[in-house]
């Protein structure tokens, strides 16, 4: 019903948009939730995607800050750079500071300090502060508005103080409890506020057990621990375990989103920044590398194949099969590749476990190499004979232990590099999962040539 709504709603923007009655488009866009209008944005060509952007800036500043909030990192900062300087500040000022960050840092140096020059002095610092974090760590996302209190506060001044400080905080999920030095203690959920004795000071009621991060955590880590334990926000502290911020689920949310998209375009050989209704010029620019280096891997395979042109033209079914050794083993690999490559978001494969891994995909690809194996013997046997058979059969098994292996091993050794798995795995395991089965394949079939007749 609300996809229903919510198409609708896109068209009659749209048309709005492209008739230049932008005040009828504006209303509209007003009765929808801020992530309703970031949909259609997203939806939108680029150009009236900018232009009623541009509008919502003059019409609505609060409502654009919401909407951008919503939108994608790269579509988000696009957005930003068509606009004046000072709409651009005006906007990030009424963002919070770590949605601000996240955009800040996504802007060309000159233009980042110059918008921080213009923001409140305030605000300014705030967003300062994250920046100074490494990129894709919990210091970079938190949020410095939190609602922490004092040990010997009763839970009747701390109810009195959030009355009070409410707007203050983005999500008060929860009550930290620091000391004088702003050290963490504990943490107080609001039900507990709510269930005891107005008189009792927090010390008797929080949980010393806190689950919480440092600065320096990557972001993945701060997602995993926050779906494990269920936790509507984690707190984050410094080296001293000082309280420096917050990360509530809604960002965690967005980490899980964007990480899992990064894969599953990084698999595929594509930047997540490619969308379907973006430009055709930036889709060719973002996919063309891949394909030329696809390409390179590719020609390698043909060089391997052109070492045994003399044995092809000798025995004509070396070429007829060489399609069935190629793909074989290209989809093991990627099978292995998707499901390590996961692992190691989820956090189930680690350096620590990483022999187990490999000793398992090892077994896996050897069992499926063996009975795929099998299959191709029967079915070449009846085109080929047995001979020619059992040389792809045998063929099938290397090429999917081979696959298994170094699905697994690259991935991790890249992870232990700190190289992205998701985005060098591919294009690496296939080639060399390829090299050594056409080796294999042609080196086989060549030796045998000498001692057999087919």
């Amino acid at each position: 019903m609300q996809a229903q709504r919510l198409n609708l709603m896109l068209d009659s923007v749209a048309r709005l948009v492209r008739r230049g009655a932008m005040s009828h488009a504006l209303n509209l866009l007003t009765k929808l939730r801020p992530v309703d209008v970031a949909q259609i944005l997203n939806q939108l060509p680029q150009h009236e995607r900018e232009t009623l952007f541009d509008s919502l800036v003059r019409h609505d500043l609060t409502r654009a800050a919401e909407a951008l909030s919503e939108l994608e990192t790269g579509r988000a900062v696009h957005l930003l750079t068509t606009l004046s300087r000072a709409d651009v500040s005006k906007l990030l000022q009424e963002l919070p500071s770590d949605d601000a960050a996240l955009l800040v840092a996504e802007l060309p140096e000159e233009l980042r300090d110059e918008l921080l020059d213009a923001m409140k002095v305030e605000q300014s610092t705030d967003v300062q502060e994250l920046l100074g974090f490494a990129d894709e760590t919990a210091g970079r996302i938190m949020t410095p508005d939190y609602f922490a209190l004092d040990e010997d506060v009763t839970i009747s001044e701390a109810i009195t103080a959030l009355q009070r400080r409410s707007e203050e905080f983005e999500m008060a999920f929860y009550l930290y409890v620091v000391d004088s030095r702003n050290h963490l203690l504990g943490v107080v959920s609001l039900r507990q506020l709510l269930l005891n004795s107005p008189s009792t000071p927090l010390r008797k009621i929080m949980s010393t057990d806190v689950i919480k991060v440092s600065t320096g955590t990557d972001q993945e880590e701060v997602a995993r621990l926050v779906a494990t334990y269920n936790l509507l926000a984690v707190p984050v502290v410094d080296e001293e375990n000082k309280l420096s911020g917050i990360i509530t689920v809604d960002d965690i949310i967005d980490v899980m989103r964007e990480e899992a998209t990064e894969d599953i375009y990084a698999l595929a050989g594509v930047e997540a920044e490619d969308r379907p209704l973006g430009s055709s010029i930036n889709s060719v620019r973002r996919r063309l590398p891949r394909l030329l280096l696809s390409l390179g891997a590719a020609l390698i395979a043909v060089a391997i194949v052109r070492l045994y042109s003399t044995a092809i033209e000798r025995e004509l079914w070396l070429a007829v099969l060489i399609p069935v050794v190629a793909t074989m083993g290209g989809n093991a690999a990627t099978q292995t590749m998707t499901v390590i490559v996961r692992g190691i978001g989820l956090g189930e494969v680690r350096w620590d476990t990483s022999l187990r891994v490999v000793v398992k995909e090892a077994l896996v690809g050897l069992i499926n190499g063996a009975l795929v194996g099998l299959v191709v013997f029967g079915i070449i046997w009846v085109w080929f004979g047995w001979k020619v058979g059992a040389i792809l059969g045998i063929t099938m098994m290397v090429s999917l232990l081979v696959a298994g292996v170094l699905g697994t091993v690259v991935p991790i050794l890249l992870k232990r590099i700190r190289v992205d798995p998701a985005l060098a795995s591919s294009v690496f395991v296939l080639t060399i999962t390829d090299v050594i089965t056409f080796f294999f394949y042609f080196g086989m079939a060549t030796l045998l040539l000498k001692h057999f007749r087919f």
